[in-house]
């Protein structure tokens, strides 16, 4: 089975306060998106992934070289429609795709290749990793705003409930969603063009194909990870505690 990477690096974070795109920040004297690039070339599982850019995206190139492969999302509107830009480049030239963020750093080449195995073993057609804390105080607070996993009684994954939308018992759940997936492309590329932008944001979110594919009776396999190979940058606190770990 072959498997792409598809690393999402469009975005502009306004609460960064900084022109310079995210992933681009600094950490122990490399890019961010640098340090997960690594971990995917260390797994084995694409020697060239595809990199997403957008805002600034000729400096994101520059900097990282002919590495990766690019894709332009030119009108950013969420998840979803990043993915969506690099259907043209990668349909039909691969089984599976995983899709991970340039601002997550720590992710490691172990568990991308588990990703990958665990869903080569499943029937379904996203596998995803999903992550534990103890509770959402003090280093654990950026947590707080991740997708909370529900389950049924036999531990199948039923949902996917962010932040806002969370009832207070929903909240209190400790099994979040980092965002990581691994995709069949048969299935994924006909159902992102479901995917609807009915919220406050407008945008197209891949979690949204996780409620397609569980409305359709399909089983979602996930796997759990560490906690800190989640971690990633919104804010210049993040950035500071992200180096502090390093």
């Amino acid at each position: 089975m072959k498997t792409r990477v598809i690393v999402l690096a469009a975005g502009k974070s306004t609460r960064m306060n900084s022109d310079k795109p995210k992933v681009l920040e600094d950490l122990n004297g490399k890019p961010l998106i640098a340090h997960l690039l690594e971990s995917v070339v260390k797994s084995g599982i694409d020697r060239h992934p595809v990199v997403v850019v957008g805002y600034h995206g000729d400096e994101v190139k520059t900097t990282l070289g002919d590495n990766c492969e690019y894709v332009t999302q030119a009108d950013p509107r969420g998840t979803a429609h990043a993915v969506q830009a690099a259907e043209e480049l990668l349909s039909g030239r691969t089984d599976s795709i995983v899709v991970l963020y340039g601002d997550q750093p720590y992710i490691k080449p172990e568990t991308l290749r588990a990703l990958t195995e665990t869903h080569a073993a499943s029937s379904g057609p996203i596998t995803m990793a999903t992550t534990t804390v103890d509770n959402f105080d003090g280093e654990n607070s950026p947590f707080r705003l991740f997708g909370r996993i529900v389950r049924n009684a036999e531990g199948k994954i039923t949902a996917i409930v962010e932040k806002k939308d969370a009832t207070q018992d929903e909240l209190k759940i400790r099994e979040v969603n980092p965002g990581y997936y691994c995709f069949d492309t048969a299935w994924l590329w006909p159902n992102l063009k479901k995917v609807e932008n009915n919220n406050a944001a407008d945008e197209y979110y891949l979690t949204d194909l996780v409620r397609i594919a569980i409305g359709s009776g399909e089983n979602i396999k996930s796997m759990s990870i560490d906690p800190r190979e989640t971690i990633g940058v919104n804010t210049p606190e993040d950035l500071s505690r992200i180096r502090e770990m390093a």
